[in-house]
């Protein structure tokens, strides 16, 4: 089954709100095994809304429109939706009913104006929103299901999966489905040129999509076929393939962002962790504890950028920083033992760098990153240079600190310290 998504309002337009919905339908449909081919964004007027319906896709077989079915007049889309399908408004007592038990459940009584909501098209098939007041609406033109839903999110996600996929479920027999990894500290184009020579080993039914931000790559093969096929060995004989081409360098997330990859290697060997940031502003600390759960393995930061917060807090040797500078080995590295020793953890990441724009040397110019890792056994640093962009390198040595972190801890042993 193809679909199409097509968003209404002109606050999406003019960049007043970020449109959710559309990601969050697309994900949604996807794991359904609904292909959607394309995402529209139109303002909330008739013009609009007609010509999007009348230039559907000759492919769609499912169109899903989210927004403009409020109660007040700009929200055009039922009367419009209507006026397409020639068809009557009629008031619907069991939609009224509905609405007044919604209110009763708040402990509030609706008005004359909710009573509009219970008003919709007799040529629709009403889904019931048991989270909000406005309907959702089915029609079918030819082939193609028209549903219509309101654009509030949590309500619209209520009625695709209540309402809209139980419907349309049974008619699917086609799956898709991806597997997605990544690589850390490896140009987009150089790790395109280490896979080319083994692309043909792919399997014909595997597409093969780049994923670039700063500093990481993610690689998502996605693998499309009949419902009886067994697309899960298909994506692994495909991984298989990406790891031949990358090595060491590919890392298996279970498609899985790498801070989530980490706290899992963190929990499977019972490990602690905690931070030193100074260029990055407590940046990894933030995406390691964005993973639910993450309470059981990280215990702390300290975002060190004084001198003197980082010689009282982290035990860095003043001699030091005078001498080689904040951005240095020797101080990156006193920066992740002393984080360990303070915050009584196993592994300490720790991370000074120049993000710019200014702060430059010839020496240590705008974008050098020391990254220090100090675990039970060693502590190892690393430099990296990465560019003249703040944004980008500061993200960039956020990627590169939990990658470095991750390379430690799957190289340690509990059960072998002290042998």
């Amino acid at each position: 089954m193809k679909a199409e998504i097509i968003t209404i309002g002109d606050e999406i337009l003019i960049g007043q709100i970020v449109d959710t919905n559309s990601a969050w339908l697309g994900q949604v449909l996807n794991e359904e095994g609904i292909e959607v081919q394309r995402i529209t964004s139109i303002s909330d007027t008739r013009d609009a809304i007609v010509q999007s319906l009348d230039e559907l896709l000759p492919s769609t077989q499912l169109a899903i429109y989210t927004g403009g079915l409020g109660p007040t007049k700009d929200d055009l889309t039922k009367e419009v939706l209507a006026s397409y399908f020639d068809s009557e408004m009629v008031f619907r007592a069991d939609v009224w009913e509905h609405i007044k038990q919604l209110f009763a459940s708040f402990g509030r009584e609706p008005v004359e104006r909710n009573k509009q909501q219970a008003m919709v098209p007799e040529k629709c098939e009403v889904l019931f929103n048991h989270k909000g007041t406005a309907p959702g609406m089915l029609f079918q033109k030819g082939a193609v299901k028209i549903c219509s839903l309101p654009g509030v999110p949590y309500e619209m996600k209520a009625l695709v999966k209540h309402g809209l996929l139980p419907i349309v479920r049974d008619s699917i027999d086609f799956q898709i489905r991806h597997k997605t990894q990544f690589v850390v500290g490896v140009p987009e184009s150089v790790i395109a040129d280490r896979i080319e020579p083994f692309e043909h080993l792919l399997p014909e039914n595997v597409k093969l999509a780049y994923l670039p931000k700063p500093g990481l790559v993610r690689l998502r093969l996605t693998a499309r076929g009949d419902k009886s096929e067994d697309m899960a060995a298909t994506l692994e004989q495909a991984a298989a393939v990406l790891k031949k081409a990358l090595g060491e360098d590919l890392k298996d997330g279970n498609d899985h962002n790498i801070e989530v990859y980490v706290g899992e290697e963190l929990l499977r060997k019972g490990l602690t962790v905690g931070t030193a940031e100074s260029c990055t502003g407590g940046g990894i600390a933030s995406l390691l504890v964005s993973v639910p759960g993450s309470s059981r393995y990280f215990e702390g930061s300290v975002v060190a950028y004084a001198y003197d917060v980082k010689e009282t807090l982290l035990s860095v040797n003043h001699e030091d920083i005078v001498e080689q500078g904040a951005v240095s080995e020797t101080v990156v590295r006193q920066m992740a033992e002393g984080a360990r020793a303070r915050l009584n953890v196993d592994f300490a990441v720790a991370v000074s760098g120049i993000a710019g724009p200014e702060g430059g040397t010839p020496d240590k110019p705008v974008g050098t990153s020391w990254i220090a890792v100090a675990g039970p056994e060693r502590t190892v640093a690393e430099q990296f240079l990465f560019g003249k962009v703040r944004s980008r390198n500061i993200q960039k040595t956020i990627f590169a600190a939990l990658n470095l972190l991750l390379q430690e801890v799957q190289d340690f042993d509990p059960k072998k310290v002290g042998e």
